[in-house]
This record gives C-alpha cells, structure tokens and sequence, in this order.
C-alpha cells in the first residue's frame, strides 16, 4: 500500500466535510472578490454599477480587507472558547446578509459599512477550517492533509472568478447570486453535517483567552527581527494585491480582450478581465508542486527572495502593454513567483519560530497580509488614478486640447462624456483609447508596482545580510 493510499484512509469524515466547505466560502469569496469587486466598484453607473473613484474604491476595499487578516487572533480565540460550529453559522448568516446588502446599497458609506460587514463574516469563518483540519489530522496526516487543504483553497479560488467572469457582463447582480447561493450550500451542511471537533477541555473564560492570544502577539512582536521581516513582507503584499485592486480596472479600461477571444473562437465578452485574474489561482492549481518541488532545494530566503524578484517581472508584463495574450503570460509569470514565495514565508516563521511559541509565530504571520492590503489600498487609489486611470487621463487630455465638456452627473453621464469626447477628438471610442494611451503612457504603472516588489526583494536580501548575517535563526 502507497503512502497515499494509507494516508487518505485514515482521513475522517469531518476532513473532508471541511475541505467542501472551504471550497465553497472560497469560491464565495473569491467569486466576488478576485477581479469583480473592484469592477463593480469604479464602472460607470448607467452600466448598473457604483461609479465610484479609484481613491474610494482602494479606502472600501484596503480598509476591509486589513480588517479581514487582523481579526483572526480575536475569531480564533471566540471560537476556541464558543465553538466552532456556532461561529461557522454566525459567519455564514453575516456573509449572506452582506452579500444582499452591497447588491442593493449604492451610497459609499453604506457599501464601505456593508464591506466591512462582509470582512469580519470573512474574519469569523478564516480560522475555523484551518483549525478544524489541524484537530483531525495528527502527525503522520497533516502534511498531506494541509496540502490538500491548499489545493481546495486554490480549486475554489479559481473556479469562483472563472464563473464571476462569464456571468457579470449580462448582470452585476449574478455575482452576488452565486456567492449567496454558495454559502448557502455551506450553512445546511454546517447544519446538518458538520460535526464539532475533539477538544480538550479547558476552565478559561473567553475575556481570558482574549487576553491571552493578545499578550502572546505582544511577545512575539517584542521579536525585533521577527518584525523587520514582517514589515518586509507586508511591502511584498502591497505588490500581490494588485491583481485584485488595479488589474482588472487595467484591463477593463485598456485592454481590448475581444481579440483573444475571437481568437479562441469565443463569442465577444466571453473573456474578461476577471477571466483573466481568475488565471493566477488556475496557473498555481497546475503548477504549484512542481515549484515547490524545486524550491525544497532553496534556503527559504532565498526563495523568497528569487521569486518576489520573479513575480516583480510578471506584475510588470501585466500592465506594461496592450497584448492580452503577453499579459496571460505576466499572470503565469507573477504565478510562478508567487508559487515560489507565499509558502516559504509560512515554512520560514515556523522555521525561526522558537518550538515553544510556533503557534504564535504561525498566528502573526497574517499581520503582513494586512499592511499589504492597508498600502495596496492607497497605491491603487490616487497614485494609479494620476498615472492610468481612464477617465482621469480623458479629462486630462480634454482641459489640455481647450475642450469644454459638462461635469459628470445624474443627468450627463460617464457614457455621455465619453461620447461627447469622441466628437470633440473626431475619433471612436478605440482610436480615443489608443491616443491617450501614446500620450499618457497609463502602462507606466507597472514601474510603480514593480519598483515595490522589487524593493521587498532588496530588502530582504539587505535583511539577510546585515541583520542574520546569512543566517537563519533555528526555533529551538
């Protein structure tokens, strides 16, 4: 009998009732999130969308997603002491009720309180599974346990934007559709199926295991090398995070992806931008064992470290030209290096994590995600308008040429605009796209981008240099 074999007989049933329910909040999630989010957000609203700012769009979408990645020490500990099963149906309940909430709510302080709603159902759900399947594996199971955990995440990661992508163009209102209908599928297996697991028995209050799980980060980050690296890998997460936050603004503006899809024989509008940004978890589903194969071979700095430098050169290809078929290939780029950095930086906290106070190195390395979110944030807002936003180049373009065109409102809208420049420019909608691009040069972004991943990789190397000395701390 193989390993496997052996292994995935001895997987109860609650593993994989749990890896089901993983894939489905993933698919929820990331459906709505991966690409559509940031769509919904900033089109136009004679298209049934929000028209909001890019600035607004990176306060809404940095604010809750920082929250999303801080709460979990305080869920984790409420769950550990309420149960998981009861935080499960809470989650989903907040999840549904938020989902409904920014389908309907228009105004920005309604969908930014309905945002964050949705991240702290996030927040209470992010814990429970992981934890779940670290209950019912034991020492010989969890490896394979957890990497099936990884897949399923990345299965349900890919599958919702795929399915997000060919459903938005004929309604904003089918994403938020799916994703509800989604975790619905979880709440009745939740009720109905999911067991709670063994837990020993402990006499703490939940006021005190609060105060525990706090004073152990605060322990923790009294680590100043520990926390360099954590502020490192949160400039890191700056860069990722703009294949949710820019990209697919980028693309929607930019990018004319009706041509791939003639190409491919595909009916116009079959491909869109979330199409595209659903390729990075669908490149990682492919490949990510044969990278991590290789990166065994790796100090996990330095494979760190080679593949921020790797995915800085795809986050570049992605927004520095026109052609959508290379800018597939800055996705299977910034894939590979992605493949090659997020998981050693989980191997390397546990690596330097003394053997006392793993957990606890292991709970805070959720910290960087959340400065990543904070700053990619406020880099996809005003930074990326100046430099690529659409509109704001357009009107740019039209105060510089002596043109005079009526401020967007309810009654003169942003298709109106466009159009009134069309004639003012004697041009169509493509020949307008392709003059502001050659004047303003929006691709110029990627600069901006790759000069963070790249900075995150040099500092790293500096970090390895001067403060380890080439050196890594043993947890022991």
């Amino acid at each position: 009998m193989t390993y496997f074999s052996r292994v995935l007989k001895k997987f109860p049933r609650l593993f994989w009732i749990s890896n089901i329910i993983e894939l489905f909040e993933r698919w929820a999630w990331y459906g709505f999130y991966s690409g559509f989010f940031a769509l919904y957000l900033t089109s136009a609203k004679e298209d049934g969308a929000l028209g909001f700012s890019n600035v607004e769009k990176g306060t809404i979408m940095g604010t809750g997603s920082m929250i999303l990645y801080l709460l979990p020490v305080i869920s984790g500990a409420i769950a550990d002491r309420v149960g998981y099963k009861k935080i499960l149906m809470l989650s989903f309940t907040t999840y549904i009720l938020s989902f409904i909430m920014l389908s309907r709510f228009e105004s920005f302080g309604a969908i930014f309180a309905a945002f964050i709603l949705l991240a702290v159902a996030g927040a209470l759900f992010k814990p429970i599974i992981a934890g779940t399947v670290a209950r019912v594996t034991d020492k010989e199971t969890s490896s394979l346990g957890f990497g099936i955990f990884y897949m399923v995440v990345n299965i349900g990661g890919f599958l919702g934007p795929f399915v997000a992508g060919m459903i938005y163009k004929n309604s904003w209102d089918n994403v938020f559709y799916v994703s509800i209908a989604a975790i619905a599928v979880n709440y009745l297996m939740v009720l109905f199926i999911y067991r709670e697991p063994a837990v020993a028995e402990t006499d703490k209050t939940l006021v005190q295991n609060l105060g525990i799980a706090f004073r152990n980060i605060g322990i923790t980050l009294t680590d100043w090398r520990y926390l360099l690296f954590l502020l490192i890998i949160g400039v890191f997460w700056t860069a990722y995070n703009q294949l949710y936050y820019s990209f697919p603004v980028f693309l929607e503006a930019w990018v004319n992806l009706d041509r791939m899809s003639l190409t491919l024989g595909l009916d116009p509008g079959r491909i869109t931008p979330v199409t595209i940004s659903s390729l990075a978890s669908f490149f990682i589903i492919l490949f990510q064992l044969i990278i991590s194969s290789i990166t065994a071979k790796f100090r996990p700095l330095n494979s760190i470290m080679t593949g921020i430098f790797i995915f800085a050169f795809g986050l570049g290809i992605m927004f520095a030209n026109l052609n959508p078929w290379i800018i597939v290939l800055g996705v299977l780029i910034f894939s590979i290096g992605e493949m090659a950095s997020s998981p050693k930086i989980q191997e390397y906290v546990g690596g330097i994590a003394p053997s006392d106070r793993k957990a606890l190195y292991m709970g805070t390395a959720l910290l960087p995600i959340a400065i990543g979110h904070l700053g990619a944030g406020w880099i996809s807002g005003k930074p990326f308008t100046v430099m690529a936003d659409k509109l704001f180049l357009l009107k740019r373009a039209v105060a510089e040429n002596g043109f005079d065109i009526p401020a967007i409102s309810g009654t003169f809208t942003q298709t109106d605009y466009y159009a009134r420049a069309q004639e003012l420019f004697g041009m169509n909608s493509q020949q307008l796209t392709r003059y502001l691009w050659d004047t303003y040069h929006p691709s110029r972004v990627w600069v901006l981008f790759t000069a963070i991943a790249v900075a995150a990789s040099v500092m790293l190397f500096l970090y390895d240099r001067f403060v380890l000395k080439g050196r890594e701390v043993s947890g022991k």
